[in-house]
């Protein structure tokens, strides 16, 4: 190798390792927080006053073009099962397609990346309107046995999206249980923040989060809405995903999908004010066709 390109490979393996030990650290200090969370849940039961009757936090944050959901919940599985499965790229394909707006998911393999290609469109059947791919690139920044620590990042989303982030922490409990951090994010321009805020405006003006900013003029809780709220609904949808995956791996294998679907859907209906789309037998029927068309695909080798 020539002195100047051994310099600049020294150079870039000297950035990608500041990179990676930061991945590591931010990691690391996020599931610290987390696991204190979870640790005073089972220690004083604090988790019935959150709002959600269960384990499970949530917060969010829109500021300087960049919105953000972090889900914190304890789920009732083994870490060890949760960190094989949630370390598979393709795993990552059935947790995502349960979400109403993504259409399909397949993995490719490219060099050394590993590339989740996602379709993403409108809730309903897809031929209804336009779809749009966003390439994530799977990575594992963490996996040893007390943390599981992946990633998935897609470089450029619609209307002028990008630098979606889909985050994953995971760490074990002492009761046979594992308490997971899931962080969604996305970056917008002027096109996308204009785009969402007409969405808003119409056909999403009824649409809210978790977070609970005070009171309406009956005394009921006022949600919050824009931004923050959309990301909030798709971080516990995303988390939700996760734990009806990991709950369908009791079943026998042909009955995993069906299991997930119906199990996403009940979970998904605790949140009703948040969450409702569409009726149970409507969103089955969505979801059994994407996914046998997915299979289909995958059997004959063509794209998601």
């Amino acid at each position: 190798m020539l002195p100047t390109a051994r310099c600049a490979a020294m150079v870039l393996a000297a950035l990608l390792g500041t990179v990676t030990a930061s991945a590591h650290a931010a990691g690391n200090e996020a599931m610290a927080a987390t696991l204190r969370k979870a640790e005073s849940y089972s220690n004083d039961s604090v988790g019935l006053e959150n709002g959600f009757g269960r384990a499970l936090w949530l917060e969010s944050e829109d500021a300087d073009g960049t919105a953000k959901g972090t889900v914190e919940a304890v789920l009732d599985f083994p870490f060890e099962s949760a960190s094989a499965q949630l370390s598979q790229p393709a795993n990552w394909c059935d947790i995502l397609i349960l979400h109403f707006n993504v259409k399909s998911c397949a993995v490719d393999r490219r060099g050394a990346e590993t590339v989740l290609d996602v379709e993403i469109g409108r809730k309903y059947e897809r031929s209804a309107g336009k779809v749009y791919r966003i390439r994530f690139v799977f990575s594992i920044v963490q996996q040893r046995d007390e943390l599981l620590h992946v990633q998935l990042v897609g470089e450029e989303g619609p209307l002028s999206t990008r630098n979606y982030r889909i985050v994953v922490l995971a760490s074990p409990l002492e009761d046979g249980k594992f308490v997971v951090r899931l962080s969604y994010a996305y970056d917008y321009g002027m096109l996308g923040k204009l785009a969402m805020e007409a969405y808003l405006g119409t056909l999403g003006r009824n649409k809210v989060g978790f977070t609970i900013e005070g009171e309406d003029s009956n005394g009921q809780p006022r949600y919050i809405r824009g931004m923050r709220g959309a990301v909030e609904r798709n971080a516990m949808r995303y988390c939700l995903a996760v734990e009806s995956y990991m709950r369908s791996l009791s079943r026998p294998r042909q009955e995993q999908i069906e299991a997930r679907l119906q199990d996403w859907f009940t979970s998904s209906q605790h949140f009703s004010r948040q969450l409702y789309e569409m009726d149970r037998d409507r969103y089955l029927a969505i979801k059994r066709d994407e996914i046998s068309r997915q299979q289909a695909a995958t059997t004959t080798g063509g794209g998601g």
